[in-house]
């Protein structure tokens, strides 16, 4: 008898501190800070850059699930949802907003506080989509990485004629949901083409569906080569676009290294968990007490060039040696 009562006092000792567990645990997550992150797009298009993201608030400091709390919020490509989502992270109180995929979510953020302080993570320039007053001087609670993925649409042409010399005609693939971002793309690549007498021809598409309509236009009209415009959507539909690129054996150069990952022929463009950990220290600096204000907007300098010979010999083309020197990644 009095073994089975030790036992089953144990067993209420076990139980009791089973529940005070939780209590202990809730308690240390109401003092947490909390970060709201605001993306267009969908987790598993973001798995690399929120890595980034993460390494950067680890170096500030903070741990997710031990110091810090990210409340997450995706809009699965559907833009009119942003304003929302933002709208609940201010009801929520979060102590900063981390915005990213595009300059949607960063001007929804805006919208919805003065006040609560926004990291940005935008390819264009924020000046000129109205984020900040300046580089140096955000002014307001807004700052953030400008990570250079439109302005660099003269690097990628040259790119593709040293891998395609006889290149003549270029399509051009933009996301006219993002109407900033494909404004600066086609302006950009306009400029660069003039000065190397090539044809351009753009095409929009901001579903996979009008990805698969491009494709078959291209078909039709046979460019030479495809540049698509730096996206979220795009990157997120990587492995789409790849595919398409594949199938119709056509040379595409795409803006940033995971369309090289995911089978595309080249990249060209920012070091984008580079530029998401510099968002990720931003974000953790404010969390110990930094000011918005006092952060001036940070220019991504990390820049590479990936090459995926695999997809080359696949389309008969032959990487120049300079060009594969040149590399920062080729991919086999």
């Amino acid at each position: 008898m009095h073994f089975h009562l030790l036992k089953r006092r144990e067993f209420i000792t076990l139980l009791g501190g089973a529940a005070a567990w939780p209590l202990a645990a809730r308690a240390q997550q109401a003092a947490m800070p909390v970060v709201g992150f605001l993306n267009s797009q969908s987790f598993d298009a973001f798995i690399e850059p929120l890595r980034g993201f993460r390494q950067g608030l680890r170096e500030a400091g903070y741990m997710e699930g031990e110091n810090v709390a990210i409340e997450y919020r995706w809009a699965d490509n559907r833009m009119d949802r942003l304003p929302e989502q933002a709208a609940d992270l201010v009801r929520r109180r979060v102590a900063v907003i981390a915005v990213s995929g595009g300059p949607a979510p960063a001007a929804a953020a805006k919208g919805a506080t003065t006040t609560i302080p926004i990291v940005f993570t935008v390819g264009d320039d924020p000046v000129r989509l109205g984020l900040v007053a300046s580089f140096a001087r955000p002014g307001g609670n807004v700052t953030g990485v400008n990570f250079w993925v439109t302005e660099l649409a003269a690097k990628r042409l040259e790119l593709l004629r040293e891998l395609v010399p006889a290149v003549a005609r270029i399509a051009v693939l933009v996301n006219p949901a993002e109407a900033t971002n494909t404004q600066s793309t086609l302006k950009d690549i306009e400029t660069a083409s003039h000065g190397m007498g090539l044809q351009i021809k753009s095409f929009t598409a901001s579903t996979s569906g009008e990805i698969n309509a491009a494709f078959a236009s291209f078909v039709r009209e046979r460019p030479d080569a495809v540049v698509v415009g730096a996206d979220a959507f795009f990157t997120a539909r990587r492995i789409q676009l790849a595919l398409l690129a594949a199938l119709h054996r056509l040379p595409v150069v795409y803006p940033i290294r995971p369309f090289a990952e995911a089978g595309g022929l080249i990249s060209y463009g920012t070091s984008l968990a580079d530029a998401y950990r510099q968002a990720g220290v931003y974000t953790g600096r404010i969390l110990s007490g930094a000011n918005p204000v006092d952060l001036p907007v940070v220019r991504a300098t990390k820049f590479e060039l990936v090459i995926n010979t695999e997809t080359a010999r696949l389309l008969g083309l032959i990487v120049p040696p300079t060009l594969l020197a040149r590399a920062d990644e080729v991919i086999e």
